[in-house]
Formats: C-alpha cells, structure tokens, sequence
C-alpha cells in the first residue's frame, strides 16, 4: 500500500473517531487503522457496535476523496467486502452485510474537510463468531466462522482491505451506477414486504443507479435515501 500507514492497536475507542480527529487536527495521510478492541465503537445513527478480542474485525480507513457524487459510497463498500469475504453473504440496505437473515457487519462512512481538500473515513465492523444475544441488538447476529470455519481478523483483513481501497478509487470515478446490479443481486430485502422508518410499508424493488432504495408502496414507489429513512423487514410472506 504505497503511500499509506498501517497501524494496530489494541484497545481504542473507535477506529473511526481517532481518524475523524487526526483529520480535523490537520492530518490527512492515508491510513488503515486496526483495532483488536473497540470500548465505543459505533454505527449508523449513532448505533453502538460491540467489538470482542479475537471475535471480530474492526477497522477504518482514511483518504481523501472527491467523487462527483457522493451516494451510494457505504453500498459500496458493503458490496466489495461481500464479494471479497463469500458468495452467501448478503446486503440490507444501505450499510449491513448479512447471512441467513443476521448481521455479519456493518460500515460506517464519514467526511470530514481538511482545507480545500475532502477526506473519508470508512469504518467496517466485521463478526467472526456471532456475539452472544443482547436485548440492544435489533438484529440477530451472525459470525463469519460459519462460512469460513477458522477465519482470522487477519485472514479476512487480506482478503477484504485491497479490494476495497480499489473499489473506493473506482467510485470516485465512476459513482455507485457501474455497481447496481451487482448490489442487486446481493439485495437481501428485495421483493420483501418492507417497514420504513415512518410507520409506512412496501415492497423493496431494489436500489436505483444513485443508490436511492425503491420502495413499492400503496401510492407508488418510493425512493428512500440514507439520511431520510431507515428499513426493516415487515412480517410478510410471499411478494406481489
């Protein structure tokens, strides 16, 4: 990785909040930041995520980018780590890897100034043996162990982190529409009865070439954004 610092370290708060604060400090070296545990790891709308020694992968990276736009960053990186990592893993969008119906992972896409100059910092939070349960997980989890019995931070660290970095340089290029299809094909709330965030339901038709979601409802599709409205799987079986 020409160009970059790799660091370990064994206990931070998050690996992404110590970036965000070296970026605000004046400190824009591109970097992979490990960590073995997180004591205030964090997710989507300021979600904790637990992290375990030698049961999960938590890491973050920082780099300045300029996309010409934006949306649909946090599917991407979903999306390459998928198909690094195993052909079962699944996507629920806009930030979550899963398997069977559980949460494998989950990412964490920041921005912040440095100058003229803006920079991201991708966080990736990754179960290699499912947690035990907790009343504030919303979702069951899942660990990485059962596709990859035996699957190291490291090993999947060597399978996932090269892959990404490219991803990231290709959508600044190109944004998320070259990836549609493909995010597609992993959607795991496609044709799913859907609850949004607002009370109202649907069925999920996938993501539009913005990384929009689309969302078959009484009244028409709806397109739903990650700063707007979050999805869940409604109680429903069988797709109209």
């Amino acid at each position: 990785m020409p160009g970059w610092a790799v660091e370990v370290v064994e206990e931070i708060d998050s690996t992404n909040s110590e970036l965000m604060r070296r970026i605000r400090q004046g400190r824009g070296q591109p970097v992979l930041l490990v960590a073995e545990h997180q004591t205030a790891g964090r997710g989507r709308l300021g979600r904790d995520w637990a992290s375990q020694p030698g049961r999960s992968l938590t890491f973050s990276l920082s780099l300045p980018l300029t996309p010409r736009d934006w949306s649909g960053l946090s599917l991407v990186v979903g999306l390459s780590l998928a198909e690094s990592l195993h052909p079962q893993i699944g996507l629920k969008w806009p930030n979550d890897l899963w398997w069977q119906d559980r949460k494998l992972g989950g990412i964490l896409v920041e921005t912040a100034s440095l100058g003229e100059q803006r920079h991201v910092v991708v966080g990736v939070g990754l179960n290699l043996t499912a947690p035990g349960p907790s009343r504030a997980m919303r979702t069951p989890p899942a660990g990485l162990d059962s596709l990859l019995p035996g699957i190291s931070a490291a090993a999947a660290l060597a399978c996932g982190v090269s892959p990404l970095l490219m991803a990231l340089r290709a959508f600044a290029q190109a944004g998320f529409a070259p990836w549609q299809s493909r995010f597609n094909s992993r959607d795991v709330l496609r044709d799913r009865l859907l609850t949004l965030s607002d009370g109202s339901t649907g069925w999920g038709r996938g993501t539009n070439s913005t990384g929009e979601y689309l969302v078959e409802s009484p009244s028409g599709m709806v397109r739903v954004s990650s700063a707007e409205l979050s999805l869940r799987p409604a109680e429903a079986a069988g797709a109209p």
